[in-house]
Parts: structure tokens; sequence; C-alpha cells
């Protein structure tokens, strides 16, 4: 059975991360230590925040903040994510996607998980923009458009 210290953790960090107020993980460790755990450390919050795929976005003040994705597991393309992606374009050698501010993390995990079937070799996201690497260059046509046909409101 797990340890009820370690589950009222997790609860009270999910919870934190669904303020979306957050922007550091010194800020993070911070408020848990006023919850009340005091043995939380900056690398314990790092593991969590990977382990529960945080990512940093703009919360409604326009302030880089952690948050949890809306759902932890493989994310779909069902709307709103389709939403977040404003743009695909290639140069031959790499696909690049624009999304809104700090979406690219999350559609990149996306690509990500659908990974060569759909001829991605891998992805780089930053806030905003998204590398993909294809399987083969020379296939990059397709490519581009198996990513499209993923997110089929982008034109």
């Amino acid at each position: 059975m797990a340890d009820p210290k370690a589950a009222d953790l997790i609860e009270a960090f999910k919870a934190l991360l669904k303020e979306e107020c957050y922007g550091s993980q010194g800020e993070i460790v911070e408020q848990l230590k006023e919850l009340g755990f005091t043995n939380i450390s900056q690398s314990k919050v790092s593991r969590m925040l990977s382990k529960y795929g945080a990512v940093r976005t703009r919360n409604a003040r326009q302030e880089m903040v952690y948050c949890l994705p809306a759902e932890l597991g493989i994310p779909s393309t069902h709307a709103p994510l389709t939403q977040l992606v404003l743009d695909i374009q290639h140069n031959d050698v790499m696909v690049i996607i624009r999304t809104t501010p700090g979406a690219a993390q999350l559609i990149a995990r996306l690509l990500d998980s659908v990974g060569k079937q759909e001829g991605v070799l891998g992805t780089i996201a930053g806030d905003d923009t998204i590398f993909i690497a294809p399987v083969k260059v020379a296939q990059i046509e397709e490519t581009m458009r198996n990513v499209q046909q993923l997110f089929d409101s982008v034109s």
C-alpha cells in the first residue's frame, strides 16, 4: 500500500499546479513547506514535475507557470488540442509547427506518441514552436501531410 504521506504530497502538488500561479520550482517547494511537507526539496519537485508531465505555460495573467496537462495520459487530437496549432510548414529538412504560447510541449508529446507511423522520428519543442525530424527527409511532404491530418483544423 502507498505511503499516506506520499499520497498527500502528490495530492497537494497537483492541487498547487491546478492553481496555475507558480512559475518556479522554488515557489512550489516553499508552498509545499507552508502546507506542512517539511522534507521537500527542489530536486524532488523537479522529479514530480517530470513524472506527472507538467509543462510551463502562460496563465490568464500571461505569467509563465507550471501546470498539468488536461489529461495525464497520451493526449489525443480532439479539440481543444487542435485549436492550439496555428501553422504547419516544412523547409525540406524539418517540419515546423507554430502553436499558441505555451502549447508546444504538449503538442510535441502527442507527436512523439504517434511517432514513426506518421513519419515522425522525434521532436524538439520550445514555448510556441516545434521542430519535427522526419523519419526520411525524402518523404517530408508525406510526413507534413500526416501531421496536418492529425490537426485537420490547420489549413
